[in-house]
């Protein structure tokens, strides 16, 4: 069978994926905490101001990409929710204890949500490690069927899904503690906003890291799994 995928096309998509990456780094990171802990002042925009200025440029990135693919995923959506939550806390003036909680909300459902998919006909598990973006998924399927190995990859994306479960426990635990750590003023003020703003930074090298940690564990396990029941190589099970 030939090969009718475009190594130029490739090269572009993972280009525009890096630069997506960058993009969401800066305007969903960087410029966010830098409007919240300088522009956050009664001498600057404002704590509401500020706060609606910080939280609009993900919440336009994410707009935008909806726009783009015309595709409503369940983990963008959550996050469009967050963003919703932590403006509603803010512009309210809501007890600032229920930022830990939302912070721990999101993870917490994201991860219930991936152990109860794997009992319905799209397990979340295979959006995360296991998706047509960087792997032949029809490659393999294809030789999986013909081993006769699909009841066990079935099982290694089972087992795979408890390990993603725990990379979002993990996460929610740790979001609820740096919350609790570092936001301790009450909402609606500049030093609320400032919090915030420091919580997302060290959200990354506190909460991220680790979580990334467990689920490229995942993924090494799966694709160990996967070459050794299909006899596939590496080069073979992923797009070129």
């Amino acid at each position: 069978m030939t090969d009718t995928s475009n190594p130029v096309d490739e090269n572009v998509k993972a280009k525009q994926s890096s630069k997506g990456i960058f993009v969401d780094l800066i305007f969903c990171v960087l410029v966010p905490t830098l409007i919240l802990k300088k522009l956050s002042g009664d001498d600057m925009l404002g704590p509401n101001l500020a706060l609606i200025a910080a939280l609009s440029l993900p919440l336009g990135i994410g707009l935008w990409d909806f726009i783009k693919t015309k595709k409503v995923g369940f983990v963008p959506a959550l996050g469009f929710i967050s963003i919703l939550l932590t403006g509603g806390i803010g512009i309210l003036k809501l007890p600032k204890e229920y930022i830990a909680y939302k912070e721990a909300l999101i993870p917490s459902i994201i991860g219930i949500a991936t152990v109860l998919s794997t009992y319905t006909r799209f397990p979340l598990v295979k959006t995360f490690l296991f998706n047509d973006a960087f792997m032949d998924t029809q490659r393999v399927e294809g030789e999986l069927e013909k081993r006769d190995k699909t009841v066990e990859f079935n099982q290694v994306m089972k087992n795979a899904t408890w390990m993603l479960a725990a990379s979002f426990l993990l996460s929610a635990i740790l979001n609820f503690l740096l919350a609790k750590w570092i936001v301790v003023s009450e909402s609606g003020t500049d030093a609320f906003n400032s919090e915030l703003g420091t919580m997302n930074l060290y959200s990354y090298p506190v909460i991220v890291l680790p979580c990334m940690v467990i689920t490229m564990f995942a993924m090494f396990y799966v694709f160990k799994h996967i070459k050794k029941l299909t006899g596939l190589e590496l080069e073979e099970l992923m797009r070129q």
